[in-house]
């Protein structure tokens, strides 16, 4: 994939590489979020940043880390503070993303929202959860939650990532997310676990119930690049 021109554009180009894993390219630079283990990523080269919202193997696989950031020497690694922790122990340099410290990737500006992960149940330990909204001026606001649903995002969001099913989440909560945030329209990610069948009726429920009107989703499952 090209790396994209040093101006701004007015526009932003996604990626969906399975599952949680997004690139984006907008406002001159190239971040991925959340590379994790059921995603596709051996061949990115390029990038200015890659974030992470938390530890789980989904969203970061600890295997193909090692690989991704030699082929990307130029990238800076963000993480949630207990991921910081895990790989500060390693030795791999990090830097953490806290709730509400801006920081800037070349043109992008990135506001951390969120702390914890949606609890799981009852017996297993929260883990912290650091949710991305990505920003430019002239250009597409995005966010990707992570693994949680309760963030206060800082501004209008024009594409919103939906996290369609989990062991943490259900429909409901998911369709009353999109309506709090109140996109322009939402990208579905956090898929890997659906069948076809079951994936064409939770997006109709997160389409359809999202506002009242509905709400425009942007499957890019196997579908490649969208641009805003």
């Amino acid at each position: 994939m090209g790396r994209p021109a040093a101006s701004y554009r007015g526009y932003m180009e996604l990626t969906l590489l399975g599952h949680s894993c997004v690139l984006i390219e907008a406002a001159g630079s190239r971040v991925m979020i959340d590379p994790g283990n059921f995603s596709a990523f051996s061949d990115i080269t390029d990038l200015d940043a890659i974030l992470v919202t938390h530890q789980h193997a989904d969203h970061l696989d600890p295997e193909q880390l090692p690989a991704l950031l030699q082929r990307n020497p130029g990238a800076s690694l963000h993480t949630d503070p207990d991921t910081a922790e895990i790989l500060a122990r390693e030795e791999i340099p990090v830097t953490r993303t806290q709730p509400g410290e801006v920081f800037t990737i070349g043109g992008l500006t990135i506001t951390p929202a969120g702390s914890q992960h949606a609890v799981i149940t009852e017996y297993i330990p929260r883990i912290s959860n650091v949710g991305l909204y990505l920003t430019a001026p002239g250009e597409p606001a995005f966010f990707h939650p992570g693994d949680a649903l309760d963030a206060e995002v800082p501004g209008d969001v024009d594409l919103l990532g939906v996290p369609v099913n989990a062991p943490w989440c259900a429909v409901k909560e998911t369709v009353e997310f999109v309506r709090r945030i109140a996109p322009v329209a939402v990208l579905p990610i956090h898929d890997a676990l659906l069948t076809e069948p079951g994936r064409d009726i939770y997006l109709r429920h997160i389409g359809g119930y999202g506002k009242e009107d509905g709400v425009p989703v942007h499957d890019l499952h196997g579908a490649g690049t969208l641009t805003l």
